[in-house]
């Protein structure tokens, strides 16, 4: 059947084909018109020499020697046609470059297929490390709970206070000598506690806020005296200490303790014993002022610390050595804030 497809649509191979055939026919036929003219012999006949005239005066010896030509020699030979040589020259040269170019492509597809696969490798293996430190570090996160919930836990080392021993303001009085911090008030078990606690400064202090107490003021007293964070010794020996106890003047609740010497820097507690039940006294903060009213004054001895804690309501405490000069007590005036 003949083949009707367009020559876009043949291969090479199928062209080169297809020209080698129109050439054959082309020469069979120029084969054909040449043996109707008698230029080419036909296969079946032989040159004979009765079927030349003799020519006059030429023997036979002088004839050319009879030539057999045989069928296979008849037919000519071209390059582009099957069986010959060159043609299968060609052919091969062809077959050569098909499979060189087969063998490259499968080659490069070989190369690409090794390079995704080593990135598909690298990702994997990325993929399995990360994995593998996260669980690595989970397991060194459990073993290290694991052996935290055997260890026993302990209670905070309680923080000794010099305040939680001895009322603030204790002090040995001397005409003309230095003070000196009182330690007989100190029991003896608690000496060497104490001793390290009041040479040691006090590096820093609360910072203030507007609801911390800056100023007290006795009208009875003559007293207008500003306020330092602290009981130890070196705020004592600023002027009036607030113990530090969280307290603030502003609050519903607590108790807000002052203390001050009677004797020495300032005497600012010098006149406390003058004060009865019913007077006043103020602390100011930078918002407000809030007044007080005394409801109770008592003598009691250095370790009774009780005295600092916090009463029903919003209370302040005052407290000093006595009496002046021999300091082997405390007095301690009792108030209750007010509304005004």
């Amino acid at each position: 059947m003949r083949d009707k497809r367009p020559v876009d649509e043949l291969s090479i191979e199928e062209l080169e084909r297809v020209l080698a055939i129109r050439r054959r026919e082309e020469r069979h036929k120029q084969m054909q018109r040449m043996q109707r003219t008698g230029r080419v012999l036909a296969q079946n006949e032989s040159l004979s020499s009765s079927a030349l005239p003799a020519a006059p005066g030429v023997s036979s010896a002088d004839l050319p020697v009879k030539l057999s030509v045989s069928a296979a020699g008849q037919s000519p030979r071209f390059e582009d046609e099957p069986g010959s040589g060159d043609y299968d020259a060609l052919n091969s040269e062809e077959n050569k470059r098909t499979w060189r170019n087969f063998v490259n492509r499968s080659l490069l597809l070989v190369e690409v297929l090794a390079v995704v696969g080593l990135v598909v490798l690298g990702v994997n293996l990325f993929g399995a490390i990360t994995a593998l430190e996260r669980e690595t570090a989970s397991a060194a996160q459990l073993a290290d709970e694991q052996r935290r919930a055997g260890i026993p836990t302990l209670e905070p080392t309680p923080v000794l206070r010099l305040d939680q021993i001895v009322l603030p303001g204790g002090h040995v009085y001397v005409e003309g000598a230095t003070p000196q911090f009182n330690y007989a008030e100190i029991p003896r078990h608690l000496l060497a506690s104490v001793q390290s606690m009041v040479m040691q400064p006090v590096l820093a202090r609360p910072p203030q806020t507007s609801e911390t107490a800056l100023i007290l003021s006795i009208d009875k007293l003559d007293l207008d005296q500003t306020i330092v964070q602290g009981v130890d010794w070196e705020a004592l020996r600023m002027g009036i200490g607030q113990l530090t106890n969280g307290v603030n003047p502003g609050d519903n609740s607590g108790n807000v303790v002052l203390a001050a010497h009677n004797d020495i820097y300032g005497e600012y507690f010098r006149y406390l014993d003058r004060l009865a039940p019913g007077d006043r006294f103020t602390i100011q903060t930078s918002t407000h002022v809030y007044t007080y009213v005394v409801t109770e004054i008592q003598l009691v001895a250095p370790t009774d610390v009780h005295v600092m804690d916090n009463r029903a309501g919003a209370t302040a405490t005052l407290i000093s050595c006595y009496p002046y000069q021999q300091n082997t007590q405390r007095i301690v005036v009792f108030a209750d804030r007010i509304d005004t």
